[in-house]
């Protein structure tokens, strides 16, 4: 009995340790050049007892503009986001039909109501869940993935 009450935070911080391991915190690129011009999805899930995960969408293009810009938040079992060519460093996202343009020649993304919800250009790839984790999945190429 003494042992327990000696070791109870020791004992209560092992049994939590599993839960916290479980929360989500990834992010994910899809370069367009090289590692300094990308769009990145980032995820985050604040409290493992939430199925909710904060997401963000960070456009790049260093040294010139970097900004990141939350976007509706997702589950834990994420649903797809498709890419697609939208216009000079532009790219339209859909994500469940909810979709964004992402400019990485000003750094911004910002929600967008697509009328009619056709893609305005060729699909680049998708930001999938594979094996548990988030990967950028190339179009052409499904066994590709960037760097997490």
């Amino acid at each position: 009995m003494i042992f327990l009450r000696r070791h109870a935070l020791s004992l209560t911080l092992v049994a939590v340790l599993p839960l916290l391991a479980a929360c989500e915190n990834s992010a994910t690129s899809m370069m367009v050049e090289d590692r300094n011009h990308a769009l990145v999805l980032v995820r985050e899930q604040p409290y493992f007892w939430s199925n909710e995960v904060v997401q963000y969408i960070i456009a790049s293009r260093l040294p010139d503009c970097q900004r990141r810009e939350k976007i509706h938040p997702g589950t834990v079992a994420m649903s797809p986001m498709a890419v697609y060519e939208a216009g000079y460093l532009l790219w339209a996202l859909d994500q469940g039909g909810r979709w964004y343009l992402a400019s990485t020649e000003e750094c911004r993304v910002q929600p967008w109501d697509n009328p009619g919800g056709q893609p305005p250009g060729p699909i680049v790839g998708s930001f999938e869940q594979r094996n548990g984790e988030v990967v950028f999945i190339p179009t052409g190429n499904p066994a590709a993935s960037s760097e997490s």
